[in-house]
């Protein structure tokens, strides 16, 4: 199965650029019909992943995907499943 990686250590503290590359990744997978994408906020203070959880809950965010998976493993990742 392919999937996309978005890390976002680079961008952390730039919040335009956050939500611009998630809009990007999204909207790839869509187009590309990928069914995961695999989002690096990093395990730092969990703010950056809040904020990440947060934009994916918006309604029109929410609507593109199936579902999210935190991994359980490791704090600092997030899967995000479509289905076509």
């Amino acid at each position: 199965m392919a999937k996309l990686v978005l890390d976002l250590h680079e961008i952390y503290n730039r919040g335009a650029a956050i939500e611009t590359e998630l809009n990007r990744i999204i909207s790839d997978a869509v187009k590309k019909r990928i069914e995961l994408i695999e989002i690096i906020p990093g395990k730092g203070s969990g703010a950056l992943k809040k904020h990440v959880l947060r934009f994916l809950a918006q309604p029109g965010i929410k609507q593109q995907y199936h579902r999210i998976e935190k991994d359980d493993k490791n704090f600092g990742r997030i899967f995000v499943h479509f289905r076509f």
